[in-house]
């Protein structure tokens, strides 16, 4: 006896009229366009300044008013903020229960897909999350396991093996193509890092317990072999809308295509001129390639600025207009016409650091609350100067991206070293190195700071096994530092570097490469003393200066201004924008520049930062650089400054004013 399938459709409701809302009034033409748009794959290139929250807001509102249920619509963000407040909106724009829709981080979602089927994948109910620290904890742990000489100071440590997993998992590539891509210095162990990767999988399984990349790596897994499950989520999310689509990395894309893949009703919100995490994994050829991968695909550009003057968008659109991979568009401003960015050639960076806070002075004058300032940069070592000059003007600043120059782990570490070789009675610098070494922990290091004190040598100690070769290479680099009481501080950095802090860098910092520029900027700097002695005095002032204990009531104490790396100020904005150290070969770094796709990711990454201002914008480049070893060498600008017409902006002259006395 055989059977007939019939099908049966289920009809959606319409919305209620109570509840119209009047998008044509509410949106400006493009936005209204994509807000409308009939369903199918719609990429919405959203430029900067220009809605793409409200857009993303109206389009869920849109589709409920119009008889979709709220849980057949996913909506996918970066931040589960992001979700939250996005729905919070629709909630004020509409009188429904939207309880039942999902909304959230990528990873959010998947966690609840793996909660309801994870014996699919061979977990247990009840599986554990791993955060950072217990997943580190589990691949050191392999580590001990793994027969890897605990004495091999060139084998990286667990937290480099999870960012080496990590990449992996989200590039959807082998150990050794992340290898050979970004940790090339560690090529040799390929076999042994492929071993630990294998290792750290089944021992998460052991325990069941899961780290936050499987949680899209197993949620895509379930997807690709389960076919029954695969049609209910695609049957039960009707309409996926995802919001920053061009920070999304390849596991992201296929979990998305993969939801789509039955009915297509995709809309992706973003934009490829604000593409600029490649380094942590984001794809660009997601959205660039998001029209090929789905047939018919609806190209909806929103180009209405309404953050910066016509001016600043001016520089912005000539700029990213150079790029020959993009979705061409022109911002254009709602804002009236304001003043045109200012272009300024400094001699140094140290006289940039005294432009950048005079300036800012000066706006505090002129009626600019310091917490609507912010100097951007492309890394953290270009700020080292204005740091220190902000500092000795007592001006209060935020750091986004991170601690103070003087404050990071490196720094003080390399310090340390210094201090102890002029001072060893130094016992806090003596710890903080002793604690580096592998398998000395707090008591150890207490008796081997009671044997040097006792001797006055580092020579002929009991230390573990473990730690006996770096023992060995500090004791021979402490009696090199002792032994010349000439050598300025900048070779002694050199020397730490050379003998022991370069190589415990690679193997202990996933960003040994940013750190290593920090030290380098920090020898530079260095390069100015002659004393040792004077130069970590310096670094200390530096480091516990308190920069919000402002004097003379030039600011209340809830108002500082902000020093953040671009890739830390996307998504924010400020009424002035200064943007330092374009010289090329810093920014854009020459390293990026040795591939045309690194070399327009780094002018994107200057186009964030140009559309980051509403009103003032500042473009500052020093013609000169110290260097330790090689004196001052001429900076070229940032060819970056060569993009646009020099009538954009105005050109500022720079003079230097003259003391003078009578006689």
């Amino acid at each position: 006896m055989s059977f007939t399938p019939h099908t049966y459709t289920l009809k959606t409701a319409p919305g209620t009229a109570a509840a119209r809302i009047d998008y044509a009034s509410l949106l400006n033409e493009q936005q209204w366009a994509a807000v409308t748009a009939k369903p199918g794959p719609i990429l919405v290139i959203a430029g900067a300044g220009s809605g793409k929250t409200r857009t993303l807001t109206y389009r869920v509102a849109y589709l409920v008013e119009h008889g979709v249920a709220p849980d057949q619509i996913l909506l996918l963000t970066f931040t589960n903020k992001a979700a939250k407040e996005m729905l919070r909106r629709v909630t004020d724009l509409l009188p429904q229960d939207l309880s039942r829709m999902w909304g959230g981080t990528f990873h959010h979602v998947g966690h609840r897909i793996l909660r309801r089927h994870a014996e699919k994948v061979g977990l247990e109910a009840g599986f554990s999350i791993l955060d950072r620290e217990d997943a580190k904890d589990l691949v050191a742990s392999c580590l001990a396991d793994s027969g890897v000489d605990p004495k091999d100071k060139l084998f990286p440590k667990a937290e480099v093996l999870m960012d080496i997993f990590s990449l992996a998992a989200n590039k959807e590539k082998g150990i050794a193509s992340i290898l050979a891509e970004s940790y090339e210095y560690f090529s040799e162990f390929e076999p042994k890092i492929s071993e630990l990767s294998q290792a750290f999988a089944r021992r998460k399984r052991k325990v069941n317990a899961v780290d936050y990349d499987d949680l899209l790596t197993l949620t895509l897994k379930l997807l690709q072999e389960q076919e029954d499950l695969r049609a209910h989520y695609q049957q039960r999310f009707q309409h996926i809308l995802v919001d920053e689509y061009q920070d999304t990395n390849r596991i992201q894309a296929d979990l998305v295509d993969i939801l789509g893949g039955q009915h297509h009703q995709i809309m992706v919100v973003g934009d490829d001129a604000q593409s600029i995490y490649s380094w942590r994994g984001a794809n660009f050829e997601n959205i660039m390639k998001f029209p090929e991968r789905h047939a018919g695909a609806q190209v909806i550009r929103i180009e209405t600025n309404y953050r910066s003057s016509p001016e600043i968008l001016q520089v912005a659109n000539a700029t990213i207009s150079q790029n020959t991979r993009q979705f061409p568009k022109e911002l254009r401003a709602v804002k009236q016409s304001g003043v045109k960015p200012a272009l300024i050639a400094l001699d140094d960076s140290r006289q940039q650091a005294m432009f950048v806070a005079q300036r800012v002075l000066e706006l505090r004058e002129e009626g600019v609350d310091l917490r609507d300032i912010a100097v951007l940069y492309r890394s953290h070592f270009h700020s080292m100067e204005i740091q220190m000059e902000l500092t000795r003007r007592n001006i209060p600043f935020q750091i986004t991206s991170g601690l103070r120059f003087f404050e990071q782990a490196h720094i003080k570490d390399v310090a340390a070293y210094l201090k102890f070789s002029l001072n060893m009675r130094d016992e806090v610098a003596f710890r903080r190195l002793a604690l580096m070494l592998p398998g000395v922990g707090g008591r150890t290091a207490l008796k081997l700071w009671e044997g040097v004190t006792a001797t006055e040598m580092m020579k002929g100690h009991k230390v573990p096994a473990k730690a006996a070769t770096a023992w060995e290479q500090w004791a021979n680099l402490h009696e090199q530092l002792r032994g010349d009481a000439s050598l300025p501080p900048g070779r002694r950095i050199q020397l730490v570097l050379e003998a022991v802090y370069e190589d415990y860098l690679k193997v202990k910092y996933p960003n040994a490469e940013n750190r290593l520029e920090d030290l380098q900027q920090l020898i530079n700097y260095a390069a100015s003393f002659t004393d040792t002695g004077e130069f970590l005095a310096q670094l200390s002032l530096m480091s516990n200066l308190d920069t919000e204990a402002v004097s003379g009531g030039l600011v209340q104490e809830d108002e500082s201004m902000h020093l953040s790396s671009i890739h830390q100020a996307k998504g924010l904005e400020w009424k002035v924008v200064f943007v330092v150290m374009l010289c090329d070969g810093l920014f854009p770094s020459s390293r990026s520049c040795e591939t045309e796709e690194g070399e327009e990711e780094e002018r994107r990454l200057f186009y964030v930062a140009v559309t980051r201002a509403e009103e003032e914008l500042y473009l500052t480049h020093p013609q000169i650089r110290t260097s330790a070893g090689y004196g001052d060498t001429w900076q070229k600008p940032s060819r970056f400054l060569m993009d646009f017409p020099r009538e954009f902006c105005n050109v500022w002259t720079i003079r230097a004013e003259t003391p003078w006395s009578e006689d």
